[in-house]
């Protein structure tokens, strides 16, 4: 029987009835706001901060506002059924949780925390390679639940090749490889603190928990962390490859491959061509190019390229079911959440993870129900009108 993710407001306003309000804002646009007030500065920043001005992050919120949502009535929508399959993953929602790394520095029980809400409610995680938790000890949290590998791509090919052996042992289904952050962009938020967490020793326990990264080091990470820092740090940044490295990738992961960072509609159809299964439309949610196009205005063009060759997924802005609605609607088969379960992590762990994911689905059920349509599958253009 499908989820009725919508019978979370009857939910909230029984217990308001009896005096128990949410302890958190079920708004996820003001989730940035209350999760100000929790974290310290410089972990605030490194989660809601942006490439220079910020110009691509705002971009990535604009675009959302030019599509309005025709609804239609009398479709007979009383019952939904938002489950959907995405690379052999079947999942509840056409909805993942994008692969946010060093979690820890909101939540001590960071990567494990969310992966545990996601999995409780069926949605699949995507674990960052710059995980604050080990790839065996996410798995273990998620349990029987869905799980993909991000991957930040290092230039040791026997260290990349040990973590893709990893992920897979532990059951990560579909690998999502990273594009748009072989080097750090300019962020001033995080430069004007001097404040890097993996300089610390956070989100680093892909690498200080891989025996071949370890190899590689004359003392372990114990003994000397900075060491180790640094010997990673130099592993995955500073290198940019080429379309005829991916095969490397293909001879070592045997599941499906999908790449994210894709914004331009050619590079959609040299991933079809390069034999990739699947595409992240994303911006790094504005983290890596200032100035450049919102992550929403080039899903069209390239969901209407490639969509029936290859998967395509996007990110970068999603904060309402509304905005769910319109990704799928403009040719997304999914949509990666980011920020949103960060911000519900900082609030309460992972009951604040879980309270922000059920907000958001049950704000797309009801969304869906109330505009005419029963199932993502009926989401398409004519859904929506673009408008100034």
């Amino acid at each position: 029987m499908a989820e009725k993710f919508g019978y979370y407001q009857n939910e909230i306003y029984l217990q308001g009835y009896g005096g128990t309000r949410p302890a958190l804002t079920t708004d996820a646009t003001r989730l940035e706001d209350a999760a100000r007030t929790l974290l310290g500065p410089e972990a605030f920043h490194y989660v809601a901060g942006a490439a220079g001005s910020g110009a691509t992050a705002r971009a990535n919120r604009a675009a959302f506002d030019h599509w309005k949502i025709v609804p239609r009535m009398l479709t007979d929508a009383t019952e939904r059924d938002l489950s959907t399959t995405v690379l052999g993953t079947p999942m509840s929602a056409p909805v993942l949780l994008a692969p946010v790394g060093v979690q820890s520095i909101v939540h001590s029980d960071g990567e494990r925390a969310s992966a545990r809400a996601a999995s409780a409610l069926g949605l699949p995680t995507v674990l960052s390679t710059a995980s604050s938790t080990s790839i065996e000890d996410v798995a273990d949290a998620v349990g029987d639940g869905p799980r993909w590998f991000q991957l930040y791509w290092p230039n040791d090919p026997e260290v990349c090749a040990s973590i893709l052996h990893r992920a897979r042992q532990a059951g990560y289904s579909v690998l999502v490889v990273t594009l748009d952050t072989w080097s750090l962009a300019w962020r001033p938020c995080d430069l004007d603190s001097g404040y890097l967490p993996f300089l610390h020793g956070d989100g680093m326990a892909v690498p200080f928990s891989d025996p071949v990264f370890r190899s590689r080091l004359e003392k372990p990470p114990e003994e000397d962390t900075p060491m180790a820092v640094l010997r990673w740090i130099s592993m995955i940044t500073g290198t940019d490859r080429g379309w005829d490295a991916l095969p490397f990738l293909r001879e070592r992961w045997d599941g499906p491959i999908v790449l994210k960072g894709i914004q331009h509609v050619d590079d959609a159809r040299r991933a079809v061509d390069a034999g990739m299964d699947g595409i992240v439309v994303s911006n790094h949610g504005g983290r890596q190019v200032d100035g450049a196009l919102a992550a929403l205005d080039a899903l069209p063009e390239i969901a209407g390229a490639v969509g029936d060759r290859i998967e395509v997924l996007f990110d970068s802005g999603i904060r309402t079911g509304a905005d769910i609605v319109k990704a799928l609607a403009l040719g997304a088969r999914a949509v990666l959440l980011g920020r949103p379960y960060v911000y519900g992590l900082a609030h309460g762990g992972e009951d604040g993870v879980r309270h922000v994911l059920r907000s958001v689905l049950a704000d797309l059920d009801l969304t869906m129900g109330l505009s005419g349509h029963r199932t993502p599958a009926e989401l398409t253009p004519a859904v929506l009108r673009r408008t100034p």
